[in-house]
């Protein structure tokens, strides 16, 4: 079996072909995001080697979820096989299809999207698990993917099931979406030859999703590129976050009014902050939305800097939600050019200033390999002075990283057309944060300045305060398995 070419995805790959390989029963979980390639990756790596391919159908009930499914069965075994009621017949219909299946060839069955099979009171799930338990489990020639953009769903009902699949798993496949260097490839292979200046503008856009990547133009800019998909009339996306989170979350209101609570606080809020602010109650079903999130990378759980008990924070970390509520909510800016039109908003440079140090997060791996701290045990926080710190009021630090070598980075992010310039004024501000923060927190750990910029530092007889930088070109590095 030999995958055809794909952009990154090597450990995936490797995983579902050493799962394709094994000659025992395999039951696969592959979940990730809306949109970042996990069908792509499964149907692209099985090519031509699937007994069976099934798709579950966004908000529909439970009697056509069922009907589509035997509708597959009839085309690739009885055309006379009756639609039942309850899913456990289902089941035992794809039984006796694989046991029909020649038992010395790998049988691979894909259920895609299969959270939205399982329907309210449906039965899927229990008819799911005494189906794998009685007697897929029991089949050495059998390969089950299952997969599913509800991350919630699937890490509930299959990651971490404590009932009748609670370990049954071989391999749990989470797609996360394109690093920088992916990203970089991905364009490439497509014969788009950006700078990397525009790509990181692109990537704080949209992020790593690959399909958002595939709307692109090779033959516009990417300025017009991005008129082009958000703010033209009926553009490519101009409607994909009104089925973003309700294809992901059923309860979908709840996760937007945290969402855009998150996309108004650069630092990020605590569960009450978040809590008070949206008016929602400080419940379990707040605790797991927030978690929910988390698992589905929306949004990143922090602490705060010596505390990793209490005050944990929460901070929206995903790039095309932050642009959507920069740029797109309102849907009132009337002009089809409006990105190449506003290169130098003020609007737009406190946007890309917060995007770019969400960038930043996503690639702490390939910030510790600059600073060579690769192999150094570390822990990432956030700190910032609070109120009742007076003479500390105001400052914070948005990455540290905090090392087992007793070092800590303090990084400060510029995202900048040029070199970016420390001045006299911000050498001070700098001098001042640094000292605050060695007060307020007490630490007796040396403090190290890292400038994470996009062209680097200008060397003049303010720079001498960093001890290390971090350039956009840095970024690219491919991620380290």
């Amino acid at each position: 079996m030999k995958p055809s070419k794909l952009i990154g995805r090597e450990d995936e790959i490797r995983r579902l072909k050493r799962c394709y390989d094994n000659n025992s029963a395999q039951l696969v979980i592959v979940y990730g995001r809306r949109r970042v390639g996990k069908t792509f990756l499964v149907n692209e790596t099985f090519k031509g080697n699937f007994a069976l391919r099934l798709t579950g159908a966004f908000d529909r009930p439970k009697k056509e979820q069922i009907e589509h499914v035997v509708d597959e069965l009839r085309l690739v075994y009885d055309p006379n096989l009756p639609y039942p009621d309850s899913w456990k017949d289902v089941f035992m219909q794809l039984r006796m299809y694989i046991e029909s299946k020649p038992t010395d060839e790998r049988q691979v069955v894909f259920i895609d999207e299969v959270p939205w099979m399982d329907t309210p009171q449906s039965g899927f799930q229990a008819a799911f698990e005494y189906f794998w338990n009685s007697w897929g489990a029991q089949q050495s020639n059998l390969l089950m993917i299952v997969c599913g953009s509800a991350t919630a769903w699937m890490t509930e009902k299959f990651g971490d099931n404590p009932g009748g699949l609670f370990n049954r798993h071989a391999v749990r496949i989470y797609l996360h979406p394109f690093t920088l260097h992916e990203t970089e490839q991905y364009l490439i292979s497509r014969g788009i030859n950006w700078n990397r200046y525009d790509i990181v503008e692109c990537y704080m856009t949209m992020g790593g999703i690959p399909f958002y990547l595939s709307q692109i133009d090779e033959d516009l800019s990417y300025m017009a590129n991005i008129d082009n998909m958000f703010f033209r009339n009926r553009g490519a996306l101009w409607d994909e976050f009104q089925h973003l989170y309700r294809t992901l979350f059923r309860n979908s209101e709840l996760y937007l009014k945290i969402v855009e609570c998150l996309s108004t606080k650069k630092m990020g809020m605590t569960r009450g902050e978040i809590a008070k602010a949206t008016g929602l109650a400080a419940n379990g079903d707040l605790t797991v939305a927030l978690n929910n999130l988390v698992d589905s990378e929306f949004v990143t759980r922090y602490h705060y800097f010596g505390n990793k008990r209490k005050n944990t924070l929460f901070q929206l970390c995903d790039n095309y939600t932050l642009f959507y509520y920069n740029f797109l909510k309102d849907g009132t800016t009337g002009d089809e050019h409006y990105w190449t039109n506003t290169i130098d908003n003020p609007k737009r440079r406190a946007w890309a200033g917060i995007a770019f140090e969400m960038v930043c997060r996503a690639h702490i791996q390939q910030i510790k390999r600059k600073l060579g701290i690769l192999g150094v045990l570390t822990d990432v926080s956030v700190w910032f002075a609070k109120d009742s710190d007076n003479t500390a009021r105001g400052a914070q630090i948005d990455i540290l990283i905090d090392r087992r070598d007793r070092v800590i980075n303090i990084c400060e992010t510029k995202f900048s057309i040029n070199q970016y310039t420390i001045d006299k004024d911000y050498e001070m501000a700098l001098r001042n944060k640094i000292d605050t923060f060695r007060r307020a927190t007490q630490t007796t750990k040396a403090l190290y300045l890292t400038m994470i910029t996009t062209y680097g530092v200008t060397r003049n007889s303010h720079s001498g305060i960093m001890q290390s930088q971090v350039t956009m070109d840095d970024l690219f590095a491919p991620y380290e398995f």
